[in-house]
């Protein structure tokens, strides 16, 4: 039997004590196998984010558990855990957080460097990323020489350089145009196709159709699940 990249049991985060106290995700149970992508979807406020934080070693869980390639993340150091971000998690946040003194290749080549990649070898990868996100000529660039939608795109490409088993996406194609948010979604369905798992959070539905499942959060809690038999590439009724 295949075992899950990803693995979380019984998770759950609590912020506040008392009449203060918010549960942001109540005892959620989900598994990530390799060549899954699994959409997250529900409103404002539902726990999507927290969830996405807490796979990739971002945030400590109140309770349950978070495995990352059969580490339990909790049983780690912070050297530990900072390599397991670097190594095994790639992640695309919807503020981007590019660093603003380095360039595009420097932003995704960075994490491969500290992980002790030789920069030339690692600026070949950056620079391949940057070619699969359509950004090839953009390289040296800085973040403020680029528009929002390049920015998003140098985002993507760091989360995605490099041998990475899973992928955290944030609404990864908030800054994009219907195009180019098609064309990203192929290059991570095609790296989950490759074998990697990709956990992604979307408000539409016609990204969330790319997905084999869609969990759909409410108030930190599961709320249903969509298995789907095939992948999409049109809008679908996720309702």
């Amino acid at each position: 039997m295949t075992e899950p990249i990803l693995s979380m049991r019984r998770l759950g985060k609590t912020h506040g004590v008392g009449a203060q106290r918010v549960d942001a995700l109540v005892s959620v149970d989900l598994d990530l196998l390799p060549g899954e992508l699994v959409a997250i979807t529900g409103r404002s406020g539902s726990g999507k984010t927290t969830l996405l934080n807490m796979a990739g070693a971002l945030d400590e869980p109140t309770t349950g558990e978070v495995i990352v390639d059969g580490q339990n993340l909790a049983t780690l150091s912070k050297q530990e855990l900072a390599r397991v971000r670097r190594v095994s998690v790639g992640y695309v946040f919807q503020q981007f957080n590019l660093l603003p003194s380095l360039t595009a290749a420097e932003n995704i080549s960075l994490p491969l460097e500290l992980d002790g990649m030789k920069p030339a070898l690692a600026r070949e990868l950056a620079e391949k990323s940057l070619d699969e996100v359509e950004l090839g000529g953009m390289a040296d660039r800085y973040p403020d020489q680029l528009s929002g939608g390049e920015q998003q795109r140098v985002a993507i490409a760091r989360g995605l350089v490099g041998p990475r088993s899973v992928l955290l996406a944030d609404e990864p194609t908030g800054a994009l145009d219907e195009a180019t948010s098609e064309s990203i979604l192929k290059l991570i369905r095609s790296r989950c196709d490759a074998g990697a798992a990709a956990l992604l959070v979307t408000h539409e539905p016609a990204y969330a159709a790319w997905a084999d499942r869609v969990v759909r959060l409410r108030d930190g809690r599961v709320e249903g699940i969509s298995v789907r038999s095939k992948t999409p590439s049109s809008t679908a009724d996720l309702s």
